[in-house]
C-alpha cells in the first residue's frame, strides 16, 4: 500500500491548512511574511506530506489526517470599532517602522515634506486585512509588503503619484489583504513587494526547499510565457513595418509611373505642336495633370 503522506491533497484540505495558518497569525505565531509564504506553499502543495510540513511547528503537530473532514472555514473576526488608529507622522523629517511589531489596529501615515517607511514583512498581523490611510503632501510614503499578498489601493493623487509594485497571488486564493487609501498632493505613495526591497533574514523551514523549487518552476513558466508574448509582439511589429514599407513602395512606384506617363504625353504633344507649325496635321489638346493616387 502507498504511504498515506504521499496521497494527493484536495482543494478543501489546502483551504483547511490555510485557515490553520490564519489562526496562527491571529495568535501571534506567524509574521505577515511567514503567513504569506506558507499560504502560497499550501496552495502549491501536492501531497499530504507537504501540507503536514507547512504546519509542523504550529500547535497540533505535523500530523495530517486525510480521513478526517477539514474544519469549516471561519472568517477572521472584524477589528473592533472605534479603536484608535496608530499614526506614523513625518514633517520635514523621516519616520520608519521596521522589524518585528504587532499590527492589531488600523494604521495611518502622514508625510509633509518628509518620508515615512512602513515595513509589514516581519509584522504580526492579528487579522486577515491591514487597513492603512496614507496622506502625503510634498513627501514620500513607502509601504513594504511580502510578495503574494493582495493589495487594494484607492484614493486620489494631485500632481503626485500612487502605485503598486507587488507580485500578487493568483486570483481565487485566500491570502492576506493590504488595503491602502492614499491621498497625495505633489508627493508619492508606493507599495512595493519583498523582491523590490532590501531582503530580510528569514529562518529556514522543512518545507522551504520543495516550496522554493516549485515556486521557481512557476515563475520560470511565467517568464517563458512573457518572453513568448514579447517575441510574438516583436514579430507582429516587424511584419507591420514591412507591410507599411511595401505599401509605401507600391504607392511611390504608382506615382512615379503616373509622372513618367504624363511626361511622355507632354513630349508627344510638343512634338505634334512643332509638326503642326511646319504644316503638319493639327496637334491634340494639351494633356491635363492627373491627381496623385
Amino acid at each position: 500500500m502507498n504511504d498515506a503522506g504521499g496521497m494527493r491533497a484536495s482543494d478543501a484540505e489546502r483551504e483547511a491548512v490555510v485557515e490553520r495558518l490564519r489562526q496562527a497569525s491571529v495568535d501571534g505565531r506567524l509574521t505577515l511574511s511567514e503567513l504569506t509564504e506558507r499560504t502560497e506553499a499550501a496552495y502549491l502543495a501536492v501531497t499530504h506530506a507537504e501540507l503536514a510540513q507547512i504546519t509542523a511547528d504550529l500547535p497540533g503537530g505535523p500530523a495530517f489526517a486525510p480521513e478526517s473532514a477539514p474544519p469549516a472555514y471561519r472568517p477572521a473576526p472584524p477589528a473592533p470599532m472605534g479603536r484608535a488608529r496608530r499614526w506614523y507622522v513625518a514633517v520635514m523629517g523621516d519616520t520608519k517602522r521596521r522589524g518585528k511589531w504587532r499590527v492589531d489596529q488600523e494604521i495611518g501615515a502622514v508625510a509633509v515634506m518628509g518620508d515615512v517607511t512602513i515595513d509589514l514583512r516581519e509584522a504580526e498581523v492579528r487579522s486577515n486585512e491591514v487597513d492603512i490611510v496614507a496622506t502625503c503632501v510634498m513627501g514620500d510614503i513607502k509601504i513594504i509588503v511580502p510578495d503574494g499578498v493582495d493589495v487594494d489601493l484607492s484614493g486620489m493623487a494631485i500632481m503626485g503619484d500612487k502605485k503598486v509594485d507587488v507580485l500578487e497571488a493568483p486570483p481565487g486564493q485566500n491570502v492576506p489583504v493590504v488595503r491602502v487609501r492614499a491621498y497625495v498632493v505633489m508627493g508619492d505613495v508606493k507599495i512595493i513587494g519583498d523582491s523590490r526591497a532590501e531582503p530580510i533574514k528569514r529562518g529556514l523551514f522543512a518545507w522551504s526547499e520543495w516550496w522554493q523549487e516549485r515556486r521557481a518552476e512557476i515563475r520560470q513558466d511565467a517568464r517563458e510565457g512573457m518572453r513568448a508574448i514579447r517575441e510574438s509582439r516583436h514579430d507582429l511589429h516587424r511584419a507591420m513595418r514591412e507591410s507599411r514599407h511595401d505599401l509605401y513602395r507600391a504607392h511611390h512606384d504608382a506615382i512615379r509611373e503616373q509622372r513618367d506617363a504624363l511626361r511622355q504625353e507632354r513630349r508627344e504633344w510638343r512634338r505634334a505642336e512643332r509638326d503642326a507649325r511646319r504644316g503638319g496635321p493639327p496637334y491634340p489638346p494639351y494633356p491635363q495633370d492627373d491627381p496623385r493616387p
